[in-house]
């Protein structure tokens, strides 16, 4: 495991556009699926790692909480499969049936989306405005594995309550930290390498 922090893309980055199959569904997802929606999360997770594991109860729950509130959720796994088998999208599907995921959990297979969003560790959160330009990159909140800080959600919360009230986006914004994506051997994107 390598602590990764966020690559804190800039505050008005276009979302790039996606086309990934749902682990659960099979069906295909896209950004524009989300058009109409007042905001977009991103969310880069995966199975086994555990600083995801940390928080996918808050997860679900921010699902749950976000259903009819005009946000659209999107999570996605870009780990390689061959070396991290638990990330792989019949692991991934069990994940979102065991947690209660209501909302597409794809799986990044080429990790070009991964790359496009320059996407570094797991968890790594994007969120986007109505317009789809990012208001939103970072952590979900304060806590981590061991320093007993109860997982609340807290920054990621604020962030998509702002973006659904139209108001601007939090200034002090902190960088997620979790594992590297694992990237497969060669694929690794320049802004990941030392």
């Amino acid at each position: 495991m390598v602590l990764t922090p966020s690559t804190m893309l800039s505050l008005a980055t276009p979302a790039p556009d996606f086309q990934l199959p749902d682990a659960v569904s099979g069906e295909m997802i896209s950004r524009d699926r989300f058009l109409g929606k007042k905001a977009l999360l991103i969310a880069f997770i995966c199975r086994h790692c555990p600083f995801v594991k940390h928080i996918q109860e808050q997860l679900s729950s921010l699902g749950k909480d976000y259903a009819d509130s005009g946000l659209g959720i999107v999570a996605i796994s870009a780990n390689d499969a061959a070396t991290h088998p638990e990330d792989a999208p019949e692991k991934l599907k069990e994940m979102a049936e065991t947690l209660g995921f209501n909302f597409p959990f794809c799986y990044d297979e080429t990790q070009a989306v991964a790359k496009a969003y320059t996407a570094a560790c797991t968890p790594d959160f994007f969120l986007f405005d109505s317009q789809h330009q990012l208001v939103y990159r970072g952590q979900l909140d304060d806590s981590r594995p061991g320093n007993q800080i109860p997982v609340t959600g807290k920054d990621l919360r604020d962030a998509i309550d702002r973006a659904l009230n139209n108001l601007p986006p939090i200034t002090e914004q902190k960088p997620s930290i979790g594992c590297n994506i694992k990237w497969k051997p060669g694929n690794e994107p320049d802004y990941f390498k030392s």
